[in-house]
């Protein structure tokens, strides 16, 4: 796990490069502590690369970046892990070529020279951000991993083109620009997350996962081009498997993921958080290995969401070495200041905070850490993906009348206390006439009018609004699952963990992003993913396999945190300062009549407008930081 950053520019001027690149690349020194280097194109003055270092493959010098093909045509900075490198390897030699050590990366290059660059991109596994310079074609090619683990930026403005692991580097540039993209402020005050292929910047962006993007030294920039699309996996139909032998095929595929996640030359744990993903990794893990893997987890005061008592039990009954951290009001004050820093563009996740200290803890016994991410996007762990999924086939678009239909559905919520969240669901769909995307981005967002929070805002095409209604409905539950593997887990939650993780020089590794897994996971029947009013069914039994069954059905919360009591809390006065009227309307960013309104009803009690306000906190904390430093 590392850091890139890069130059490349019209004119040549090797004094700019160098001037510029050693401070992008020490930008990044949080993402690699252990060793620096950048490499300068001095015959054409063109280009710069930089890279810092997290050694996890091959410690030795021999594993040294920017790193140069045997050839001499290729050079690279690469960020993160190919963990079918070894089999590649094996293929690779018997073609002749030769290896002088033991890192992923020189498999990396060979690959592109014997195969080329995007060919090699379609057979690594793995999680990575890339950057080759092709010294024959005088090209510079971007690439990231299928499902958005690793991050990369880039942008072409005042003549030159930035790229890097976080924007923090790419700010160290004398011609980085900051003016922010209000649509990509309007997005996130909807989704509590930029969307990509935005970001905060406006000449800036996301590289998409599974994609590529290749440009001349004239900079002029194409579109990105996907050599990977998630799509395609939700709308296969695999023939279905019998219950048992789907297990078994889990059990398999999971294993075979798990396995090639914890090679490496420095120690492995895991998070625990004692929910289903989570168990599911430490358990296969720990049949793996003889050795008690370690585990780490976080609590909190309040009992109602503390899950570290439950983490606790499934560590003792799999023999692992548990470590656990519980949050007090004082550690939630000293990380405050922190997130700004550590996210690089907002992030409303409140799970942050937790990802935060649990990712510290964690780096103070090893290096990797494998989580549960993915999980609940590619085995349906949300409840909302059957629900939505079955009541909109009942109630989507099929009757003539859908206000009227809708009206009679907000009665009946009105008069059934029990059963309001049941038929508010069944107005809303109905009232949506047949859009399954734009009901579930609306259902999903935290301003359902943000447009008209943020001043000068607008929309742009998400994620949410790719498909045309009748496209997205021919399978709800599938569509909405793929939905949020390619919008809510590359920009929210892989976001949250990278970050969090990095900032304490941390590599985390997510054994459910396996092409192959998410293949078999996407293809499940509708009835082996959510049975008997349960998500998750499949790897429910799955588990069952390693542990009882009373501790696999106790109720799970994630790593939920008590925003609304810490906003009214110990967070109060912090927030009042970053929410003052005056402050807002000189920034002139928000509305700053209705965000005081709402934030008063917060404070009063009579509203719990935790998350919407959690969005406003993190771009005003994220504003007074990044753009001061």
């Amino acid at each position: 796990m590392c850091g890139i950053t890069g130059i490349l520019q019209r004119q040549p001027d090797t004094e700019s490069l160098a001037a510029s690149i050693d401070r992008m690349r020490d930008a990044l020194v949080h993402r690699g502590p252990d060793d620096r280097a950048s490499w300068i194109d001095y015959s054409g003055g063109h280009v710069a690369l930089g890279h810092r270092r997290l050694a996890v493959l091959d410690l030795s010098p021999l594993g040294a970046q920017p790193m140069h093909s045997v050839n001499g045509r290729y050079v690279l900075v690469f960020n993160g892990e190919i963990y079918n490198f070894r089999r590649l390897k094996e293929q690779l030699r018997r073609s002749g070529h030769a290896f002088r050590g033991g890192s992923d990366t020189e498999v990396v290059l060979a690959a592109f020279s014997e195969w080329g660059i995007e060919a090699a991109l379609r057979v690594f596994e793995g999680m990575f951000a890339l950057a080759v310079w092709d010294r024959a074609e005088q090209q510079l090619y971007l690439a990231r991993d299928r499902f958005g683990e690793k991050p990369l930026y880039y942008g072409v403005h005042n003549g030159v083109l930035l790229f890097a692991s976080e924007l923090k580097a790419m700010a160290k540039h004398k011609r980085f620009d900051t003016t922010i993209d209000r649509g990509a402020l309007t997005e996130f005050m909807r989704h509590a997350y930029i969307p990509g292929p935005q970001s905060i910047f406006l000449h800036y962006k996301k590289l998409p996962p599974g994609s590529f993007l290749r440009v001349g030294a004239d900079l002029e920039l194409d579109s990105p081009r996907r050599y990977f699309d998630l799509d395609k996996l939700a709308c296969a139909s695999p023939a279905p498997l019998p219950d048992e032998q789907a297990v078994d095929e889990l059990e398999r595929l999971l294993s075979a993921s798990i396995a090639d996640r914890m090679v490496a030359d420095v120690p492995v744990g895991a998070f625990l958080s004692g929910g289903i993903d989570s168990s599911l990794i430490v358990s296969l893990m720990q049949a793996y290995t003889s050795r008690p893997i370690q585990t780490f987890t976080i609590g909190f005061d309040d009992a109602s969401i503390n899950e570290a008592e439950q983490a606790r039990a499934t560590a003792a009954l799999l023999g692992t070495t548990h470590h656990e951290i519980t949050v007090s009001d004082a550690d939630l004050r000293a990380v405050m200041p922190a997130l700004p820093e550590v996210y690089d563009e907002p992030l409303a996740d409140p799970a942050q905070i937790p990802a935060i200290m649990l990712s510290r803890m964690a780096r103070q016994h090893v290096t990797v850490a494998l989580s549960g991410d993915g999980g609940d996007e590619l085995l349906a762990g949300y409840h909302h993906y059957n629900d939505i999924g079955r009541h909109w086939r009942r109630h989507g678009g099929k009757t003539r009348w859908p206000n009227l239909q809708a009206s009679l559905f907000d009665m009946k919520a009105r008069f059934s206390p029990r059963k309001h969240a049941k038929y508010a669901r069944q107005a809303a769909i109905t009232r949506a006439a047949g859009d399954l995307p734009r009901f579930y981005r609306d259902t999903t967002s935290q301003w359902p009018n943000p447009e008209q929070v943020v001043l000068g805002g607008h929309e742009n095409k998400t994620a949410f609004l790719r498909h045309a209604p009748a496209e997205a409905t021919r399978d709800p539950q599938r569509w909405l699952q793929a939905t949020d593997a390619g919008c809510y887990l590359p920009d929210d939650i892989l976001v949250k963990v990278d970050r969090a993780a990095m900032a304490a020089s941390l590599e985390t590794r997510a054994p459910f992003l396996d092409t192959d897994l998410a293949t078999f996971a996407l293809g499940l029947p509708a009835a082996q993913q959510y049975r008997d009013g349960k998500p998750k069914w499949l790897a429910r039994q799955l588990l069952y396999r390693y542990l009882p069954r009373e501790t696999v059905e106790r109720p799970k919360h994630g790593f939920e945190v008590p925003l609304r009591q810490w906003l009214r809390g110990p967070l109060c006065d912090w927030s009042d300062a970053l929410l003052d009227s005056t402050r807002l309307r000189r920034e002139g960013y928000f509305n700053a009549d209705r965000i005081q309104a709402v934030w008063q009803k917060h404070r009063a009690g009579t509203y719990d407008a935790s998350e919407q306000l959690w969005c406003v906190l993190m771009f005003q904390a994220w504003l007074e930081s990044f753009l001061n430093d």
